[in-house]
C-alpha cells in the first residue's frame, strides 16, 4: 500500500495506524465516529478522529481518487469553497479501491440536518440560493461540477447567512473557461438531483408540507441565470457617470461575494462608456484579509464584513474620545482586546463549541440591536453578551456544529 498526503508531514499522521488493508465497510465500529444527519453517498464513507480532528474517508476507484485528490488540492490553493483534502491510500491489497481522506468541515451542516430541525430557520429557497452562489463561483473558475446536488454540498453559517462548500469532486472537469452549453448542462443536472433529493425528504416526512419539491427544483435554473447575469453583465453609461457607476458596480459585486479582476472601460462612438469587469471568486475576500491584517482573526467573509463594521464604529468612538485620528491597526488591536475577546471569554465552558466565536460575536451584535430597540437606548455590548449567553446560546442544538459535539472525548 502507498499513502499520499497533501502537504507532506502535516496533521493526520496518526491515521497511518488504521487498518487500511481491510475493506472500509468492515472496519471496527470502535474506530469510527457517527456524524449526525450526513448526506447520502453512492460510496462507502466513514468518519474517524485523530488528535481532536475529524476526517472523512471515502472508498473509491483509484483513478477517481487520484483525480479528486488533485482537484481538491487545486481548489484549496485557489481559495475555492470546497472541503480540504488530506491524502489518499492506493495500491491496497486484493484489488481494493483507494481511500480518499478529507478534513471534516467544522461547523458545517448537511441539507438533511437543516431540514430535520423542528423549527429550522433556513428555508429551501435559502439553500437553493446558497447552492447557486457556489455553482456560479465554480463556473467562473472554469469548473464543471457534473454532480451538483444537496448531498454533495455542505452548508456553514456565515454571519447569519449560509455559505456552501463542494464536498464531492470525482465528476469535476477543469477548463480554462466554460461554454454556455457546459454551464447550462451543469445547472440542469443540479435541477434534477435537487428535485430527487427533496422528493426523498418529502417521502421521509422531513420536508415542510408547504414545499413543492419539483417547484423548488425548477426554480434553480432561473436563480442561477439571474446571478450569472448580475456578476458578468456589461454596463453602458455616460462619461459624466463613470466614476460613481464603476464604484457602484464593484461594490455590488463585493456585496454578492465576488471580487473584480481586470476592469475594462471602452469608449463608444456615441460618447458613452461600456464597462466590462472580469469577475472572480472572492474567497478569501478582501474583508477577511483586512480583518486578519488588523486583528489577526481568521473568519469567513460575511463574518469579517460584520466584524469590520464594528471595528470602524469603535475606531470612530476612539477618535471622538481622543479628539484626534486613531490608526486603523491601533483601533483593531484595542477592539480585539476590549470588545471582541471579552465577548468570547463570556461564553460558559459548557456552551463553548456551539458556534464559531466569530458567529457568536455576530449574534451578540444582532442581540444588542434587538435589546437596544426594545430599551430605546444603546444597551452596550457587555450587557448584550451577558443576555445572549443566558437566553439565546443555550438553545443552539448541541449536535449541530463542530466535531467536538460528537467526538465524545475520542481522538
Amino acid at each position: 500500500m502507498r499513502y499520499l498526503f497533501r502537504p507532506p508531514g502535516t496533521d493526520g499522521h496518526g491515521l497511518l495506524s488504521l487498518p487500511w488493508h481491510e475493506p472500509l465497510e468492515e472496519w471496527d465500529p470502535e474506530l469510527l465516529l457517527e456524524v449526525p444527519q450526513r448526506g447520502i453517498s453512492r460510496h462507502v464513507v466513514r468518519f474517524v478522529a485523530e488528535q481532536g480532528q475529524v476526517f472523512a474517508l471515502k472508498e473509491i476507484a483509484e483513478p477517481l481518487a487520484r483525480h479528486e485528490y488533485a482537484l481538491l488540492g487545486e481548489f484549496e490553493e485557489e481559495g475555492l469553497p470546497a472541503v480540504s483534502v488530506l491524502g489518499i491510500c492506493v495500491d491496497r491489497p486484493h484489488g481494493q479501491d483507494a481511500i480518499l481522506v478529507t478534513r471534516y468541515l467544522e461547523y458545517s451542516m448537511s441539507y438533511r440536518y437543516l431540514f430535520s430541525r423542528a423549527h429550522g430557520e433556513h428555508s429551501a429557497d435559502q439553500l437553493l440560493d446558497t447552492m447557486v452562489v457556489l455553482l456560479v463561483r465554480l463556473h467562473l473558475a472554469g469548473v464543471f461540477w457534473g454532480d451538483c446536488s444537496l448531498s454533495n454540498t455542505l452548508f456553514r453559517l456565515d454571519a447569519g447567512t449560509l455559505a456552501a462548500y463542494l464536498v464531492d469532486a470525482e465528476t469535476v472537469e477543469r477548463h480554462p473557461r466554460l461554454t454556455p452549453g457546459q454551464r447550462n448542462y451543469d445547472v440542469d443536472l443540479a435541477r434534477e438531483r435537487v428535485g430527487a433529493e427533496l422528493l426523498d425528504l418529502q417521502f421521509g416526512g422531513m420536508l415542510p408540507a408547504e414545499i413543492d419539491p419539483i417547484e423548488v427544483a425548477d426554480s434553480l435554473p432561473p436563480r442561477y441565470q439571474a446571478l450569472w447575469d448580475e456578476v458578468t453583465r456589461e454596463e453602458v453609461f455616460r462619461q459624466d457617470e463613470q466614476r460613481y457607476r464603476v464604484a457602484e458596480r464593484l461594490q455590488r459585486l463585493n456585496d454578492l461575494g465576488f471580487d473584480a479582476g481586470e476592469v475594462e472601460l471602452v469608449t463608444l462612438p456615441d460618447g458613452g462608456v461600456k464597462l466590462r469587469v472580469e469577475t472572480r471568486v472572492a474567497e478569501p475576500g478582501g474583508n477577511r484579509r483586512q480583518l486578519f491584517r488588523i486583528t489577526g482573526l481568521e473568519v469567513q467573509e460575511n463574518q469579517a464584513r460584520r466584524l469590520l463594521n464594528d471595528v470602524r464604529a469603535f475606531r470612530a468612538y476612539l477618535e471622538q474620545k481622543s479628539g484626534g485620528p486613531v490608526a486603523e491597526t491601533v483601533a483593531g488591536y484595542r477592539w480585539l482586546a476590549e470588545v471582541y475577546q471579552p465577548v468570547v471569554d463570556a461564553i460558559p465552558t459548557e456552551l463553548a463549541g456551539r458556534l464559531e466565536p466569530a458567529e457568536v460575536f455576530h449574534e451578540v451584535l444582532e442581540h444588542r440591536w434587538f435589546l437596544s430597540e426594545k430599551a430605546g437606548r444603546d444597551v452596550g455590548t457587555t450587557a448584550a453578551a451577558r443576555s445572549y449567553v443566558e437566553t439565546v446560546l443555550p438553545h443552539t442544538p448541541k449536535e449541530m456544529t463542530t466535531p467536538s459535539a460528537f467526538l465524545g472525548g475520542r481522538g
